[in-house]
């Protein structure tokens, strides 16, 4: 049983540091680009915890594609976790985001604030593109000059105008009905008018082995403007504290170029398998 315990572990630990790659793409959810085949958007669990924390990100809302409003931005994800013995982990992730008025989306990632795949000095970078109008996704590597493309996930009907539910959380299990939510009003981010939510989940004792309840507070400012959360603060006494920031914001239309593959890169196309 033991070894059995420890092979899946294992397995968990390779698909981790092999997840966190998708996991970059996902992010674009900011840009909302579909998720990656297999793998879900990466909204935090039903009870408020980590089932997806990814740094560097805000997960955003899937399956849109956001029109007539372009912009150009960095996107500063910071996390600060205090350990049981007073020790603190503080990690920075950066990445530029670009959308142009049809939808079109560019993440370009810094690796050096995502574990396994960069050091705290590393200049590694990925960059991820998707647009839905081609119906296509390219992942590049500046590094080697080398480009995988893919199709598009088919979009889902419809889409929202305004944040998603509850500040984020989703589905019917009853603590997020629970949620605790509250309207903060508007206020201007970085420039633009942002409407403030604050939801807390309090997860209650016994529950997950706690001795007393946890309570989970995600704030979030949505701009009307942009259609994103441009601005989300978490705390959570399990992972600590994050801080998700879109910065220096232009609204200029960007070149069209910054969403194709460039002409130097060597291109891996897997769209045509995908749809056959």
């Amino acid at each position: 049983m033991w070894a059995n315990m420890r092979a899946a572990t294992t397995r968990v630990t390779t698909r981790a540091t092999t997840g966190i790659c998708l996991v970059v793409l996902a992010m674009g959810a900011w840009a909302q680009g579909p998720p990656p085949p297999g793998r879900g958007r990466g909204w935090f669990g039903p009870d408020g915890g980590p089932g997806a924390r990814f740094l560097g990100g805000e997960p955003g809302m899937p399956g849109r594609v956001v029109k007539n409003a372009p912009f150009t931005g960095d996107l500063i994800t910071e996390t600060m976790q205090t350990l049981g013995d007073g020790n603190r982990i503080h990690q920075t992730a950066t990445a530029h985001m670009v959308r142009d008025s049809e939808g079109r989306t560019r993440r370009e990632q810094s690796l050096s604030g995502l574990g396994a795949l960069g050091s705290p000095s590393s200049n590694a970078q990925a960059i991820f593109i998707d647009d839905p109008v081609a119906g296509v996704n390219y992942a590049l590597n500046p590094k080697n000059h080398t480009a995988t493309k893919s199709a598009v996930m088919p979009r889902g009907r419809g889409g929202r105008s305004g944040p998603p539910p509850n500040g984020g959380f989703r589905g019917g299990n009853r603590q997020e009905q629970d949620a605790k939510s509250e309207t903060l009003g508007r206020q201007t981010v970085e420039g633009l008018p942002a409407d403030g939510t604050r939801v807390t989940v309090t997860i209650p004792a016994g529950q997950m082995g706690n001795d007393l309840p946890i309570q989970v507070v995600t704030e979030r400012w949505y701009s009307p403007d942009l259609q994103m959360n441009i601005l989300t603060k978490r705390t959570d006494p399990r992972t600590g504290e994050t801080a998700t920031k879109l910065t220096n914001v232009s609204r200029t239309e960007p070149a069209h170029s910054l969403f194709e593959a460039p002409a130097d890169y060597k291109v891996s196309d897997y769209s045509r398998e995908q749809k056959q």
